[in-house]
């Protein structure tokens, strides 16, 4: 290249990357993602990434052009977002590109020119290419494998975990048995179906009480943000929290109680994973529900956690191990109990979709360790091409 050439192409400008933040989606941490992906678009530094929002409603419908995100906050529960109702105002109507239950519909296209060849798009999306996906979509429908399947058809590279992590962290039997096969430490717990439930209530019960002890808690085996989940004292009360965890899934976990310190990490990495500091939550309520988490803002977070050394190095490596356990990919916020009464640690979880509000644990966790909010998502997005553009992911099952 001549030299002409060459200061001729530095004074191009270098083209900003085109992000899709998909959030919303029909399941019942709607009006978190909302929360979440506001949070990530206004913190995408503008001059290298071209935002390209697109939401997905409680019907299951595609939104795209516009302003989907402020669509779908209107449609959304005031309450649900941790916001006032406001008097005298109606919801509006969704906007009209929209496809009901499928990717958006060309014939709504936006007025934007072929995509190159040399790039991605969702097939049939009216959104242009893309570059990346950022998946912003909570619990099941998004956060489930169900959105990663979809986009490794399309070819798209995309922000965290794979289909089968996204899966197995999903779904706390399997993520325990995941757990479990690589030595980590879990909680007494019992897997049970609604099905049975619904049959064998006293027959179940009683199993419980002679596995358990009270408290107990009982949970859908898929659902995130403490939704659908209960503590239970007493037996009318263990029959009732399995009543609302069978509102949300047909699976249910029954799981033993203990007087715990609550204690998370972020997991950040492909194959080489980092584990950030480890951080406490110190709940306003008995113990860390869905609105201690998003709609009172009185949780307590202590950065890092007041732990001895060798206990917050141990807390640290399990998380790197669970992070592997179920084959995880760009990020997962790995929680833990810690037993006030004998200092044993356990697995709780691990989740492939953190929460990305401003006052989550998953950035704050990255920002004491060093990693702003904005470098972690470019962090994010980089790791997502990084996977994306190895062979031997893209290759693995193909069977020529």
């Amino acid at each position: 290249m001549s030299e002409q050439e060459q200061h001729a192409s530095a004074e191009q400008p270098q083209r900003r990357l085109r992000v899709g933040v998909i959030f919303g989606g029909r399941n019942s941490e709607h009006e978190v993602s909302l929360k979440s992906a506001r949070a990530i678009m206004a913190a995408l530094d503008q001059h290298r990434f071209e935002v390209v929002p697109i939401g997905i409603d409680k019907a299951g419908r595609w939104l795209v052009g516009g302003d989907p995100l402020y669509a779908l906050e209107q449609a959304a529960d005031p309450h649900l977002l941790g916001r006032p109702p406001q008097p005298g105002v109606v919801r509006s109507s969704l906007p009209a590109h929209v496809s009901a239950g499928r990717l958006p519909d060309p014939a709504t296209a936006l007025d934007r020119p072929p995509a190159p060849p040399e790039h991605h798009a969702l097939a049939g999306a009216p959104i242009g290419p893309l570059d990346v996906v950022i998946p912003v979509l909570h619990g099941m429908y998004g956060e489930d494998g169900t959105l990663q399947g979809l986009l490794e058809i399309a070819g798209m590279p995309y922000v965290g975990c794979g289909v089968l992590a996204s899966a197995v962290g999903m779904d706390k039997g399997m993520m325990k048995a995941a757990f479990v096969a690589a030595g980590l430490p879990v909680l007494p717990y019992l897997l049970l179906r609604r099905s049975d439930w619904e049959r064998q209530r006293t027959a179940l019960l009683d199993q419980i009480e002679q596995r358990l002890r009270y408290p107990i808690f009982t949970k859908p085996a898929n659902a995130g943000s403490s939704v659908g989940v209960s503590k239970c004292r007493t037996r009318e009360e263990l029959a009732q929290g399995l009543d609302l965890a069978a509102q949300h899934d047909r699976r249910l976990i029954v799981e033993q109680g203990i007087n715990a310190r609550e204690l998370e990490v972020a997991v950040l990495g492909n194959d080489d994973v980092a584990a950030s500091v480890v951080g406490e939550v110190v709940p306003a309520h008995e113990w860390y529900d869905y609105a201690d988490k998003y709609l009172e803002g009185r949780t307590g977070y202590l950065i890092p956690a007041p732990l001895d050394d060798a206990t917050a190095a141990r807390v640290r490596e399990m998380a790197v191990t669970a992070f592997k356990a179920i084959d995880g990919a760009g990020l997962a916020r790995v929680d833990f109990l810690l037993d006030r009464d004998s200092g044993a640690v356990y697995l709780n979880e691990v989740n492939t979709l953190p929460g990305f509000t401003e006052g989550s644990m998953y950035p704050k966790l990255w920002a004491a360790s060093g990693l702003p909010y904005p470098q972690l998502l470019e962090r994010l997005i980089a790791l997502a091409l990084e996977r994306h553009a190895d062979p031997r992911v893209r290759d693995l099952d193909r069977p020529f």
